[in-house]
This record gives structure tokens, C-alpha cells and sequence, in this order.
């Protein structure tokens, strides 16, 4: 069976795997899907009615769909390290940056641009919230323009101007002050102190997914055993 990718045209995260299976030369069939993704027909085959979505062969269902985890099945089934490495320690940054995507700046950036564009917002948002109809631009755009640089970006600085060839480069000052990407915490815990950490699994963020990775990654960095107590709660 050929792998069949499902995809709606517009989308920034239905782009990925579209550029992800040309450039690993993988044959596939590509089905423009809009308008068909609550149909019955749809759904009878990928449940959730998103995209992208692929069908293949050896899946339990037959098909999959999130754009990172269908790139990262594909990565591991065809071997391709040159795009998903076989190195622990690269391999968990790759996961960081899928999983920071998928869980925080995706839908920020969603949030700041889908009502400009009338695009309808995700399941949910709308009523486990009372908030006015424009707080979650204005937040996505405050956070954009306040926080995210460490040299003042303009007052008038919205996400229509994110720049990204030059823009990340800026933007990875502020992220050393906010990414948990140092595990060793034996300072803290010579100090007495004592971590205690609580997540839903379906928490967009802070996502579980990055603190199961961080704690597999102290014992791996030679880290005290400790943290495999953390590691093994987390899974349970």
C-alpha cells in the first residue's frame, strides 16, 4: 500500500510533513481532503477528523494523524537520522522543538491569527472561556512583542512581522531564560530541595511529554540515579 497523506492546502503544520516526504524521497499520493474531514467516510478512517493524516500499511488502524508524530513514525519506520537522529541527546532536541510547537507556539500563533483571518478556533477554546473574543490575539501579540525579545521589537510589533530568517536568532536570548533545557539540579537538591511536579496528560503546556524527556535525559548526562525515581513515577 502507498502511503496516502491526507492535507488541506492552507495549513502551516499540514505543510510540514508535505515538505517532510519530499524531502525524504518517500512515495506517496497526496489528497487535497477540504471539506471532507468531518464526513462520515472520513472520520470512519481517521477519527479525530484533522489533518494531516496518512494511511499505510502496518499502523494498528491503518492510518495515523498530528503532523509531528506522523513525522516521527515515518523517520523511524524508513531510518531517516539525517532528519530524526539515532543519538539520544539530538534525538531529544528534535522531540523539545516538535513538542514546543505542537504545545505552546503553535497554538499562540493560532490564537493571534486565526480571527483575523476568520479562520474558525480550536474545539473548546470558545466555551471554557468567558474571556472577549480578541484576549487571545491581544495575549499571543503582548507575549510576542513584551517578552520574547531581548531588545525592545516596537510597540507596533505584531506577528504579521515575524521574520523567520532573521527573527529565531533574536528571539533565542529570551529563550535561555525560558527553556528548562539544563537538567542538573544537584546544586537544588544539595541545597534540600525538593521537586514536585504534577501533570495532566493531555496538559498543552506545560507538556508531560518534555518532562518525561528531561528526566531520561539526566541519568543519560551522568546524572544521580535520583532522577530514574523521577523518570519511572512520570511513566505510571
Amino acid at each position: 500500500m502507498t502511503l496516502k497523506l491526507n492535507m488541506l492546502p492552507p495549513s502551516v503544520n499540514n505543510m510540514s510533513v508535505r515538505v517532510f516526504v519530499r524531502a525524504a524521497g518517500l512515495p506517496f499520493e497526496e489528497e487535497n481532503v477540504w471539506g471532507q474531514t468531518q464526513s462520515d467516510e472520513y472520520r470512519a478512517k481517521i477519527p479525530s477528523g484533522l489533518t494531516p493524516s496518512v494511511e499505510t500499511e502496518g499502523l494498528p488502524k491503518g492510518a495515523l494523524w498530528e503532523s509531528c508524530a506522523v513525522m516521527m513514525y515515518l523517520a523511524n519506520r524508513e531510518g531517516l537520522t539525517s532528519l530524526y537522529p539515532a543519538d539520544l541527546e539530538r534525538r531529544a532536541m528534535v522531540d523539545s522543538a516538535n513538542f514546543y510547537t505542537m504545545s505552546i507556539l503553535y497554538p499562540l500563533v493560532a490564537r493571534a491569527t486565526y480571527p483575523r483571518l476568520s479562520f474558525a478556533g480550536y474545539p473548546g477554546e470558545v466555551a471554557t472561556s468567558d474571556a472577549s473574543d480578541d484576549l487571545f490575539p491581544r495575549f499571543g501579540e503582548g507575549f510576542l512583542r513584551y517578552l520574547s525579545f531581548e531588545e525592545d521589537p516596537g510597540e507596533r510589533y505584531t506577528v504579521a512581522d515575524l521574520d523567520f530568517d532573521r527573527d529565531p536568532p533574536r528571539l533565542a536570548a529570551m529563550g535561555k531564560v525560558y527553556n528548562a533545557t539544563d537538567p542538573d539540579l544537584d546544586a537544588f537538591r544539595r541545597r534540600g530541595g525538593k521537586l514536585l511536579m504534577w501533570h495532566s496528560w493531555a496538559d498543552a503546556g506545560p507538556s508531560p511529554m518534555k518532562s518525561i524527556a528531561w528526566s531520561w535525559w539526566r541519568p543519560r548526562r551522568g546524572r544521580p540515579s535520583w532522577s530514574r525515581q523521577l523518570a519511572t513515577r512520570l511513566k505510571k
